[in-house]
This record gives structure tokens, sequence and C-alpha cells, in this order.
């Protein structure tokens, strides 16, 4: 049987795990990226990786969002591009995904 207290402390213990592990793969890259000398074509690479690292994660949720993903998106992509606020295309893009879906 299984105490409160024991459960406690497994929860406590995964928290330390995953935050130790966390770390480790973050401080690993900044150690490692140490090793490597910054060419005008790794600075080009490290310049092009936040927009990917985006594009991956949007592109999925658009293609599973439907019809409000898509809209949600394009206002987004559309006030950045006019205001470059990312409030704006944060609310506006939800506003635009939740009229779309109550509609």
């Amino acid at each position: 049987m299984v105490t409160d207290l024991s459960q406690t402390a497994w929860f406590w213990l995964v928290i330390a795990a995953m935050t130790a592990v966390n770390y480790a793969i973050r401080s690993g890259g900044f150690i490692l990226m140490g090793y490597v000398p910054l060419t005008p074509r790794v600075r080009a690479i490290l310049n092009a990786l936040p927009g990917a690292v985006v594009v991956a994660i949007v592109l999925p949720l658009m293609v599973q969002g439907g019809l409000a993903a898509w809209a949600a998106v394009i206002v987004s992509i559309a006030l950045m591009a006019w205001r470059s606020s990312d409030l704006l295309a944060v609310v506006f893009g939800m506003a635009a995904a939740a009229l779309i879906r109550a509609i």
C-alpha cells in the first residue's frame, strides 16, 4: 500500500529529475556551442533557427485546427507585418479564431 508521504516524495523526486535533465540539456547546448567557431554559415543557421522552430510548432496546429487556426495565423501574420506588435498579433489572432469558431 502506498502512503501519502511516499507519493509526495515520489512527486518531488520526479520534478527534481525533470529539472536536472532540463538544465543539463540547456546548459549543454551553451557549453557545446563554445567549441563551435562562429563562421558566417553558422551565424546564418542560428539566425534562422527561431523562425524554423515557430513554423515547426504552428504548422501542425494549423493542419489539425481547421479554418479557425488558419484564420488566427493569417490575422497574426498580417498584424505582425503591419504593426510589429506581438501583443496585438496574439490578441487579434485569438479573436479571429474565437469568431470563426462561434460562427
